[in-house]
């Protein structure tokens, strides 16, 4: 493979990846599906609809990545999440800001562009301080805070990696694949099974979310993984995945990726600013729900209602970039790509935004009262 199969291959990966988000921004837009809403639903009215349309997308979208790893078409060592590294307090320290600034955001990461493509204005501003702040965590003031603090309280497992299936493997002398896909079976089979006992959940929509959304981040893995994997690049003689911002394979999250969405904007003439696995997925994302919107006829401007409205979104969408960087992921990049990989540091980050969001949720309410 020389360089010219090499540009036409990632152009291929950049067109699939972008063809897959869309079709997240679809469903996403089509279903409501939001994961700060289930939490919400939870919280305050009991419903667990929602919430089920997340577990069964987590459940699908683990077995499907582990059939992907059995089958030999990806690594599951070669992803973010599955480092043997386990940042544990930056996790949780993350997903506590993100959980605590969607809400006051109205959404994470994700929801943001699907609200902006369906007219959202409030959502074009949180969506800029996302992304500057995220990218401040990345490479500005705030990325040295994180790596002299939070990043150092960490350990390194001796298995290698932060897989569940991969400690189970080592310590019984398993083979790691076939364990991958027994434990993904029984954990997303059961995800899928509680999803569906609700009579409630059992309905097109719910149903188109959940099963939907999880194929799609199965799809983004294989995508990136398989189709993107170059064994050995003509320059560098090395395995590579095309069009990764990380090195490693990916599949959906939004942190990082707005952080580099508007890097590439603000440096397009520079052509060393090259279109990357991220930035497509976010602009799909949009381009999807806009599509969903106009075929629904609920494309509608949306601005903010006053000073507070707008001060509580910059601050959600602040708190979500920073972290969302920290915790290595958002509601998407932790929640359905992290826990797909069956990884320790993606139970403890969401784990963070569920008890950050309840906690808003709470302070929300004390909003409320002092009205």
């Amino acid at each position: 493979m020389d360089i010219a199969d090499i540009l036409t291959l990632q152009t291929q990966v950049l067109w699939a990846a972008f063809a897959v988000a869309v079709a997240f921004g679809f469903i996403a837009q089509r279903t409501h599906f939001c994961t700060m809403g289930a939490i919400s639903d939870v919280v305050n009215m009991g419903d667990w609809t929602r919430m089920r349309m997340w577990g069964m997308a987590v459940g699908v979208a683990m077995v499907g990545f582990y059939a992907l790893a059995w089958l030999g078409w990806i690594d599951p060592g070669k992803t973010l999440y599955t480092s043997a590294r386990v940042i544990w307090l930056s996790a949780l320290v993350g997903g506590l800001m993100f959980g605590f600034g969607m809400v006051l955001a109205s959404g994470c990461g994700s929801k943001t562009l699907v609200r902006i493509g369906a007219g959202s204005l409030k959502s074009v501003v949180v969506f800029i301080v996302m992304g500057l702040s995220a990218f401040a965590t990345l490479r500005g003031v705030f990325g040295v805070l994180r790596v002299n603090t939070v990043d150092k309280a960490a350990f390194d497992l001796p298995v290698g990696s932060s897989a569940i299936p991969v400690w189970i493997s080592s310590g019984f002398g398993l083979d790691p694949s076939l364990t991958g896909v027994l434990m993904a079976l029984l954990v997303g089979g059961a995800l899928v099974l509680w999803a569906l006992v609700g009579p409630e959940f059992r309905n097109f929509n719910n149903l188109l979310a959940g099963l939907g959304l999880g194929l799609v981040i199965v799809l983004m893995w294989w995508v990136s993984g398989r189709l993107g994997f170059v064994a050995e690049h003509p320059e560098t003689l090395e395995a590579v995945y095309l069009g990764s911002n990380s090195g490693r394979m990916e599949s959906l999250t939004f942190t990082a990726p707005m952080a580099y969405t508007l890097d590439w904007l603000i440096f397009f003439s520079d052509t060393s600013k090259l279109l990357t696995f991220g930035v497509v997925t976010v602009v799909g994302v949009v381009v999807g729900s806009l599509v969903c919107a106009l075929i629904e006829s609920s494309f509608r401007w949306e601005g903010f209602h006053g000073t507070q409205d707008t001060a509580l979104h910059i601050v959600g969408g602040a708190l979500m970039g920073v972290g969302g960087v920290t915790a290595l992921g958002c509601t998407v990049g932790q929640g359905l790509s992290g826990l797909s990989t069956l990884s320790i540091t993606s139970v403890i980050a969401v784990t963070g935004i569920v008890l950050g969001a309840v906690a808003s949720l709470r302070f929300q309410m004390w909003l409320l009262d002092r009205e």
